[in-house]
């Protein structure tokens, strides 16, 4: 195993993270064939397979389970040797990997920009983890700096400071009936179908919230692991849905989706930024945390208006 490289064993740990050849090429900008090839070497090297490829499906074998717990190992000391570097090296480079939930993509990449815009010399990278779960999991093992999301994790020491209201809303079809109510109470809802997000998903926990405090039991049409295969069903007049009003910006703006003004709603959640308590932050982690901190709760009320700041949609 001598000749096992660094970017192997990266590549390795964002095949595992996905179990998903194509979705590991996407997080690191590569084709899927380039990613195949490299894991071929690597499974040379070892002399056994590290992954099972049964048609479309991806899963580890027993020597990618234990190779994983040790790539993770290496590749967080060789993190913390270039944070430790680079605290030496000041601001002006650095390599910075943000993980957030699949809800925060429609504005973080937006930040980002903003960011990279002041701070060209930092090389940044996107984690999506497709869950709270699995962000728990990037940050636990060291593979992100710092996390956004929606519920801070319990099961580990953080430092968890909120940066912006996160609102929740029902969302509909433009001519749905609930539009047509103008101010609806909450017990309308119990007539309509819902397209719902998984378990696990904050979304998920937020309108379940939501519903025990009206005392309603939402009809499920349908569970789905994406918001944006929600607006579409939404859209196509297949129920309405429980959503991140973060989610819906274009749509919204385009007339294509209508948000109901509802009793008890907007539901106010916060946006959270994380770090592990155990790890000590690099300067351009601590620069895009101090960045988010400061310019992310302007950065979302411009963009989403009155009801970002907590009011009823008009």
């Amino acid at each position: 195993m001598k000749g096992i490289t660094l970017r192997q064993l990266r590549l390795f740990s964002a095949v595992a993270r996905h179990l998903s050849f194509r979705k590991a090429a996407d997080e690191l900008h590569l084709t899927p064939p380039a990613i195949s090839m490299q894991i071929k070497e690597l499974e040379e090297q070892v002399g056994l397979p590290l992954f099972d490829r049964s048609g479309r499906s991806v899963t580890l074998t027993v020597t990618g389970e234990y190779l994983l717990t040790y790539a993770r190992r290496i590749l967080a000391t060789l993190k913390d040797a270039e944070d430790a570097v680079a605290r030496f090296r000041g601001l002006q480079t650095g390599r910075l990997t943000i993980g957030m939930v699949s809800t925060a993509k429609y504005f973080v990449p937006r930040l980002m920009a903003r960011f990279r815009a002041e701070h060209p010399g930092i090389e940044v990278r996107l984690a999506v983890g497709s869950n709270r779960e699995q962000l728990v999991r990037l940050l636990q093992s060291n593979e992100v700096d710092l996390a956004i999301m929606g519920r801070p994790p319990r099961e580990m020491a953080t430092r968890a400071e909120p940066f912006a209201v996160h609102p929740h809303v029902i969302v509909t079809p433009p001519d749905h009936p609930l539009i047509k109510m103008g101010h609806a109470p909450a017990a309308a809802l119990a007539n309509y179908e819902f397209m719902i997000r998984e378990e696990g998903s904050g979304t998920r926990a937020a309108m379940e919230a939501f519903f025990a405090e009206h005392r309603l039991e939402p009809r499920i049409a349908m569970e789905m692991t994406s918001n944006e295969t929600i607006k579409q069903a939404v859209m196509a007049g297949m129920g309405i849905s429980f959503l991140s009003l973060h989610t819906i910006g274009f749509e919204l703006k385009a007339g294509l989706i209508a948000v109901a003004d509802i009793e008890g709603l907007p539901l106010l959640k916060r946006w959270y930024i994380v770090n592990t308590l155990a790890k000590t932050l690099s300067p351009a982690a601590e620069a895009f945390r101090y960045f988010v901190l400061e310019q992310a709760e302007r950065f979302l009320a411009l963009e989403y208006g009155a009801t970002a700041a907590g009011h009823a949609p008009a």
